[in-house]
Formats: structure tokens, C-alpha cells, sequence
């Protein structure tokens, strides 16, 4: 209750500076970005951060109506740049972003499809540009134009000797899908060792599934963020996520700032983790 409380007078002011003179709604938003940073305790943030950035298109159509909605599409791979910085700043070891999902491969037509593709790629080229992230593709690229997977590949493996924060960057990605690929690669190694399928079902454990997942190797979410309003997950890391905590925000992604991240790590802060205990 009392975050409620809090978050809504946070909401009240922050609308306030919103309608401010630009200087000073800068200074005042940098107050305040300050203050909520000077309460983090580095002990208890997470340490995988994943983001559902969502709301584009929708931003697009408001902010740019008549205008072709790659203009949303750039404008979020603009803002998931400044949330890697955000979460390297904070020294968050994992992030994952999720671009491209393996039902808008299906619901997209090509002029759509395309102009998003060209901003991912790009998005994938700047990061690894930056030498200071390990970047990392996940999920079925095999779906994606063969060149543009080949792009998204090429910059991904540049960065592989790179000590930085780790990106996943999710693109046509599905966690039904992953999870389907995950048992056929599990299915695949247990027969190249000449086991049998009874002898798995006999044998098999939780950890081997996990081993097998695109993110094998890597700390499970912590904390997922989602934006625009919608309070539901879509498949986004079904396996991982079983013990992550959730934080809805409604700015359409475009829109989310540095306080609405700060606010996010905030609440996650605040939470008892039980782990399903």
C-alpha cells in the first residue's frame, strides 16, 4: 500500500515536470533520477535484467501519424541503447531485449517486416559496435530472411572475447519455440551418445532441459520489465522466468525513461524473493 502510495505522488510530479519548461524539467528530472539511485543498495539489485519493450507502433501512431511506422520501430532501438547504458551504469551483468517475436514473423506482412529487420540489424551492429558488450542472437533464426540472419550472426560473434555486460538481444524468438528446440538439441546429443528414449525418460532432469535452452550458461531473469500497459508475459522466457519478478510500466516504450527504470529496480528491491518457497 504504501508503495502505491509513493509511486502515485511520484506520478504526480513527474506529470508536473512533464508539462515544465524543458530547462528545468531537465533539472529537475535529474534530482530526481539522483535521489532514487542514492536508495539503491547495489546488494540487492538483479543481477539479469530482461525488458518486453512494447508500445512502438502505438507510439508511432501518436507521435508520428501519417508517417511509415519504421519511425516507432527506430525509436525504440534508440531507447533500448540507452537502456543497455542504463543497466551497465548499474553494473546489471545480463540483458535481454526482446525485439521480434516468432508471432509478429507470422502476423507481419513484408513492408512491415523489412524495416524492422533493417532496425534490428543495426541495433545488433551498434552494440557490438561499442566494444563493450558481449552481444548474443537468441532464437530461430532459421525464420528470419537468410541475410539478415547472417548480419545479426556476424556482428553477435565479433563480440564474443569481450568481458562487458552480456546483451541478448530475442529476436524471432518464441519460448514454445525455444522450448522445442531445446528437446530436440537434448533428443539429438542423447542419441549421438547412443542412448535410448526409454533410458532418458528414466534419467531425465531439469538441469539437462536448462542446458539446452538458447541462454544455456546464463543466470536466469531476475526482474522483467514490461511496457504500455500490458500485464502479461506472451511466452517471453517461459522456462527462465518461473522464479523472475515482474514490473508493468505504462509508457509506451519510447517513452520510458531512466526514473521509470530506477523505479522498476526500486520496487525490485523492496520485494522478498521466495524463489516458489
Amino acid at each position: 500500500m504504501a508503495n502505491k502510495v509513493v509511486n502515485a505522488v511520484e506520478d504526480a510530479v513527474t506529470t508536473l515536470l512533464d508539462r515544465a519548461p524543458r530547462g528545468l524539467a531537465r533539472v529537475m528530472y535529474r534530482f530526481y533520477e539522483n535521489r532514487l539511485r542514492s536508495e539503491f543498495d547495489p546488494a540487492a539489485l538483479p543481477q539479469h535484467v530482461a525488458v518486453l519493450a512494447d508500445g512502438n507502433r502505438r507510439w508511432a501512431r501518436l507521435n508520428a501519424p501519417g508517417q511509415p511506422v519504421e519511425i516507432g520501430y527506430q525509436a525504440g532501438a534508440d531507447k533500448l541503447k540507452q537502456f543497455v547504458r542504463w543497466c551497465d551504469e548499474v553494473k546489471i551483468q545480463v540483458v535481454t531485449l526482446w525485439v521480434l517475436s516468432t508471432d509478429n514473423l507470422r502476423r507481419s506482412k513484408d513492408e512491415e517486416l523489412l524495416p524492422l529487420l533493417r532496425v534490428i540489424v543495426n541495433l545488433v551492429d551498434e552494440l557490438a559496435a561499442t566494444g563493450k558488450y558481449q552481444v548474443m542472437v537468441v532464437g530461430d533464426l532459421g525464420l528470419l530472411p537468410a541475410d539478415s540472419a547472417a548480419e545479426l550472426t556476424r556482428a553477435a560473434t565479433a563480440t564474443q572475447r569481450v568481458r562487458g555486460m552480456h546483451v541478448n538481444v530475442a529476436v524471432s524468438y518464441g519460448g514454445r519455440h525455444e522450448l522445442r528446440d531445446a528437446v530436440r538439441s537434448l533428443l539429438a546429443t542423447e542419441a549421438a551418445a547412443g542412448n535410448t528414449l526409454e533410458s532418458l525418460a528414466e534419467s531425465l532432469e531439469i538441469d539437462q532441459i536448462s542446458e539446452h535452452l538458447y541462454t544455456k550458461g546464463q543466470p536466469d531473469p531476475d526482474l522483467i520489465i514490461r511496457t504500455s500497459g500490458e500485464q502479461r508475459l506472451s511466452g517471453f522466457l517461459m522456462w527462465q522466468s518461473a522464479h523472475s519478478e515482474f514490473y508493468f510500466c505504462e509508457a509506451l516504450w519510447p517513452d520510458f525513461r531512466k526514473v521509470d527504470f530506477y523505479r522498476a529496480l526500486r520496487s525490485y528491491s523492496d520485494r522478498e524473493r521466495r524463489f516458489g518457497k
